[in-house]
C-alpha cells in the first residue's frame, strides 16, 4: 500500500503562515475569541504584507531559488502549481483590497471589505485545520475553527 503524501501543498502556506500568527496573537491574550483574534490579525503588519502581495512574492522568490523544486518534497514543482499560486496571490489581493465606500458604524474599518477579508481569514484557517485532521496531525490544531 503506498504511503500517503503528507507534504504540505504550496497552497496552503499562506494559510498556514495566518494561522501562526492567529496562534501568536492568541497566545498573547488567552481569552480572545476566534473572531476577535481575525479581526485583530486584520489590523497587523503582517496581513498589510499579504494584501500587498508579498507574502507570494516571497514565497515565489524561494521557490525560484530552489529551481523550482518543492522543499518538502523534492519534486519539481508543476506549471499547474505556480499558476495556483499566483491565482491565490491574485484572489487574496482582490479580497483584501481596500475600498473607502461603506464603512461599519463604530470604526473607520470598510464594511464589505472587512466581511471579505474576515471571510477570507477565516476560510483559509479551517481549510489549515482541515489539512491537519487529514494526515492525522491534529496537534497542529491549537484554535479550533473547525469545531
Amino acid at each position: 500500500m503506498k504511503k500517503k503524501d503528507t507534504s504540505k501543498p504550496l497552497m496552503l502556506y499562506l494559510a498556514e503562515s495566518i494561522y501562526f500568527q492567529l496562534i501568536k496573537i492568541k497566545e498573547s491574550d488567552p481569552q480572545i475569541t476566534n473572531i476577535e483574534l481575525v479581526e485583530r490579525f486584520l489590523a497587523t503588519k503582517e496581513f498589510n504584507e499579504i494584501k500587498k502581495g508579498n507574502f507570494h512574492d516571497n514565497l515565489f522568490a524561494k521557490i525560484k531559488e530552489n529551481n523550482f523544486i518543492n522543499f518538502e518534497t523534492g519534486n519539481k514543482i508543476p506549471k499547474e502549481t505556480i499558476d495556483l499560486l499566483n491565482l491565490q496571490k491574485n484572489t487574496v489581493i482582490k479580497q483584501f483590497k481596500e475600498n473607502n465606500e461603506a464603512y461599519f458604524a463604530k470604526s473607520s474599518f470598510p464594511l464589505s471589505n472587512s466581511q471579505n477579508a474576515f471571510g477570507l481569514v477565516w476560510r483559509m484557517c479551517e481549510t489549515y485545520e482541515l489539512w491537519c485532521k487529514e494526515i492525522k496531525k491534529e496537534k497542529l490544531i491549537k484554535l479550533n475553527f473547525i469545531d
